[in-house]
């Protein structure tokens, strides 16, 4: 890979990735940081202009959390842009296509034959009691953009939910599409996430929740072990509320790593994690999300036995290079 053409990291988070550019450059490898919410570019110029081998799309769908939600669309355009120009990169268009839409997901699992909770759509809070007709309670109303969990509201009787329709209290979201769902509270109150690397199995972990937890399940964040170790992490310091959660490795059985391999290639991910629950209603396993924005978990060697920083790293620079890794 030429000095002149760096691998560039598009991105937005401002401390999610310095895993990722200590590993680049401990090994010297030239790459550049693009700021995603201040950029341009020029659609009559030739996407080769901008000079890199490789672009990491690293944006986060939870950018609107921290005033940067247009910068989401504009992502979508900018991609568009690069790859018809064919212009290579990590993590492109039918990644974050997939990774911003939720309801693009819960088709695509459909599509798949794979489990996940019935869903419905909807284009406005309005319409959401309406929709809830038939679906089993708790049910959860999740922002089509939604990103680490942002904005998603557990409701356990339709009365509530009617009352919060009313109150005006449901957002529509940057793009103003709400999803519906049936809520399946997870045996043993955990979760289990799943990281790919160019559509392969990378590891697992098994996220044990706290009863006030919410929906927020960012691994990059969870700073202890099932042993109440401390794990570090840039974030952990910043979250402390975050803390009652707590992560271990977790080896799926088999037949979950072909399906999670199986949905990574058909989203696209080059990167990226799938989460899935046992539910204690009906005892199925359930798939529920797909994140192309794969923030590893905390203090990696502790947890899963090895560094997938280093594994990603050496995948971007056979891309750069023309090759897979």
């Amino acid at each position: 890979m030429a000095a002149d053409t760096p691998i560039v990291v598009y991105y937005e988070h401002p401390h999610w990735f310095e895993p990722l550019f200590d590993e680049l450059q401990r090994r010297d490898i030239p790459f550049r940081r693009l700021e995603a919410d201040r950029h341009r570019f020029e659609p009559s110029l030739p996407a080769s202009r901008n000079g890199h081998a490789l672009l990491f799309n690293r944006m986060s769908p939870s950018a609107w959390k921290r005033g940067h939600g247009g910068t989401i669309l504009y992502t979508l355009h900018y991609l568009a842009w690069l790859e018809a120009r064919g212009m290579p990169v990590f993590n492109g268009l039918a990644a974050f296509t997939t990774e911003t839409s939720k309801a693009l997901q819960v088709s695509l699992l459909e599509r798949l034959d794979l489990p996940v909770p019935r869903t419905r759509v909807v284009n406005h809070p309005h319409l959401l009691a309406e929709a809830a007709e038939g679906l089993i309670f708790p049910l959860l109303v999740k922002p089509n953009i939604g990103g680490s969990g942002a904005g998603i509201v557990r409701f356990d009787t339709p009365g509530g939910l009617r009352a919060a329709v009313t109150a005006g209290e449901i957002d529509g979201g940057l793009d103003r599409t709400l999803l519906l769902q049936e809520y399946h509270p997870p045996l043993h109150d955990s979760i289990v996430r799943v990281e790919t690397l160019e559509g392969r199995y990378l590891y697992g972990i098994r996220v044990h929740l706290a009863r006030d937890a919410g929906f927020d399940l960012c691994p990059a964040d969870i700073c202890r072990t099932v042993e109440g170790e401390t794990l570090e992490s840039a974030a952990c310091p910043a979250d402390a509320r975050k803390s009652g959660l707590s992560v271990e490795r977790y080896d799926p059985p088999s037949w979950i790593v072909a399906a999670v391999e199986k949905i990574a290639v058909a989203a696209g991910l080059d990167v990226g994690g799938i989460e899935y629950l046992e539910s204690t209603r009906d005892g199925r396993h359930y798939f529920y999300d797909i994140n192309a924005l794969s923030n590893f978990v905390a203090d990696p060697v502790r947890v899963v036995g090895f560094d997938p920083t280093e594994r990603l790293v050496d995948a971007l620079v056979a891309r750069a290079g023309g090759r897979r890794s």
